[in-house]
């Protein structure tokens, strides 16, 4: 069970978002959460090796492509993955890991822990928000 405290910790500290997996059609959960995080203050940096620009970012094909920091990686990728972009988040600095819903992986998020990232796991970052919000917990 994630501790909720880490929820709010990464939701409060985080400016940019290296959102994993975003692809252009809006159809996809990912297209709306990171459109919701948008336009809740966050940048939103696409990483997706198949597109120009998602939501008026321009996209990177890897994490290690972005010429800037990034504070949290919001992975919307299958669980086989997570370890590398896990290896590949600690190697550019960032400070959390998020796991959207039905994404988990222990091994990788005792890797990220270890390097003293924060990690969520199997959660919305969209859904976890508007709780935050709508309790009063993000100022």
């Amino acid at each position: 069970m994630v501790n909720v405290g880490t929820i709010e910790k990464i939701l409060k500290e985080t400016e940019i978002i290296a959102v994993v997996g975003l692809p252009p059609n809006p159809d996809r959960d990912s297209h709306r959460v990171s459109k919701y995080l948008q336009g809740q203050g966050y940048r939103i940096v696409p990483i997706n090796p198949n597109a120009q620009a998602v939501l008026g970012e321009r996209c990177y094909p890897a994490l290690s492509e972005i010429p800037f920091p990034v504070d949290t990686i919001d992975i919307f990728r299958r669980p086989e993955y997570v370890p590398e972009l896990v290896e590949e988040a600690i190697k550019i600095g960032a400070k959390s890991i998020w796991m959207q819903v039905g994404i988990s992986h222990p091994e990788a998020a005792q890797m990220a822990q270890g390097a003293n990232l924060s990690v969520v796991m199997d959660r919305c970052m969209m859904v976890e928000h508007r709780r935050v919000v709508h309790e009063g917990r993000l100022t």
